[in-house]
């Protein structure tokens, strides 16, 4: 190779964010290539403004080639590494297989969709990762209005109307919170359903948000419940089928949509490695280095990160933690070939914010618990200030949003095959 090659493999925030800050240190010594299966950046924490009509799809990805100037990309799904050759095989959108070597290698594959021995849920439940996952959503919930006008029985009529959420995290939170307000606006010239329509939120842990803030949490779970939303506290799924989910409570509720939003895994692809791994993570050190193997770097969620603020613990699989690692990684990549110092990863986290769609939301921005307006302003705010493009644009569609009726129609892009359950992904 006429220069040094470093490939990242994943463009969710880890990925994305290293190979950004790798262009910048290199000015050009270095060739930059990220593989990648879609040619965007996705902006995961606003998919649930998408899939209740809020945002278009477009508005939460950013073109990698627009943004990644002087970064190669290649299209493609990785399917294997050759560590003693330092190769990377790929199957590309056509199916054809490639490879490409690498002088470093960054591991950010990311993250799937955490799959229970739960019997039904591969078939009926509707995951939660992607584009098309939200874009099939936003078209579910709707035509289930519809149809719901128009049913023969009231049976059916009050299953149509009936929207599940597993998992009361972070995603599964927003995703109810958003939804309801989705429904209501479908329902708003739908008299005879304004009353047949039922949210539920369920979860086997004791709170809605049970990673997050105790003061987040609780104002959530108020403003869920404020809206109708059922919340059901140490409730799983225990089965799912064709006519709705029996419960862990031994309730069965009839619906056609359960949506499945329980949390995460690390990309098994980090599996086939053959290196240490803990809760199937890649083992890492403190400088993001995968031990034995000075050439490779993993970050993100499918890196097991020492949190050097809680030793003995690793980082959080967070957008937040994700992003740093990416300019860490960016940085000792740069200090093994002479440039700079390399840096142990080490960050305290700064907040979260939660999104509860309206004038709704709950943050806590250096530890300050914020709810309602205040903590809408700082949501907002913070997420115009992370996204790496089309700040305008979505400002433009949230103003938009508050100022004109949503447009409940099913475009019918994404069919519910196309979306399986068990493959939905995402880098990071």
């Amino acid at each position: 190779m006429a220069r040094p090659r470093i490939v990242v493999v994943g463009a969710g925030f880890a990925g994305f964010t290293a190979a950004r800050a790798l262009a910048k240190l290199s000015r050009g010594g270095a060739e930059i290539v990220v593989i990648n299966p879609t040619d965007y950046f996705l902006y995961l924490p606003l998919l649930p403004e998408v899939s209740a009509g809020i945002l278009e799809p477009r508005r939460v990805t950013v073109s990698l080639q627009a943004a990644l100037p002087g970064v190669r990309l290649v299209l493609g799904e990785v399917d294997g590494f050759d560590l003693a050759a330092r190769t990377v095989s790929f199957v590309d959108p056509d199916g054809r297989a490639g490879s490409i070597g690498y002088h470093r290698l960054v591991i950010a594959a990311g993250s799937v969709n955490k799959l229970l021995p739960v019997p039904g849920v591969t078939m009926y439940a509707h995951g939660y990762r992607g584009i098309p996952e939200a874009l099939y959503l936003r078209d579910h919930i709707t035509r289930q209005i519809e149809l719901a006008v128009n049913a023969t029985t009231e049976q059916e009529r009050r299953a149509r109307c009936t929207f599940v959420v597993a998992g009361a995290g972070y995603t599964g939170t927003e995703v109810a919170a958003q939804g309801v307000l989705y429904t209501r606006a479908l329902t708003a010239e739908r008299p005879e359903l304004r009353d047949k329509v039922r949210w539920l939120l369920l979860d086997t842990a004791d709170r809605v948000l049970p990673s997050l803030d105790q003061r987040l949490a609780g104002a959530a779970d108020g403003v869920l419940r404020a809206r109708g939303v059922e919340v059901l506290l140490r409730t799983s799924v225990k089965e799912a089928t064709e006519d709705g989910v029996h419960l862990s409570t031994g309730d069965f509720v009839a619906t056609r949509s359960l949506i499945w939003c329980v949390g995460v895994r690390p990309d098994p692809l980090v599996a086939d490695l053959g290196l240490p791994l803990e809760h199937g993570r890649l083992v890492v050190d403190e400088f993001l280095g995968v031990p034995g193997h000075p050439d490779v770097y993993a970050i993100g969620d499918a890196a097991a990160v020492p949190d050097l603020t809680r030793p003995g613990e690793l980082t959080g699989m967070t957008a937040q933690h994700a992003t740093r690692q990416g300019t860490t990684v960016a940085r000792n990549i740069a200090a093994s070939y002479g440039q700079g110092r390399r840096r142990a990863y080490k960050h305290h986290d700064l907040g979260f914010v939660v999104d509860l769609g309206g004038l709704d939301a709950a943050a806590n921005p250096v530890g300050v618990p914020l709810r309602g307006f205040p903590a809408k302003v700082v949501t907002r705010g913070y997420h115009l200030l992370s996204m790496p493009g089309n700040r305008v644009r979505v400002a433009t569609d949230w103003l938009l949003d508050a100022v004109l009726p949503r447009q409940g129609v099913q475009l019918g892009l994404v069919r519910g095959t196309a979306v399986p359950l068990e493959s939905s992904s995402v880098s990071g």
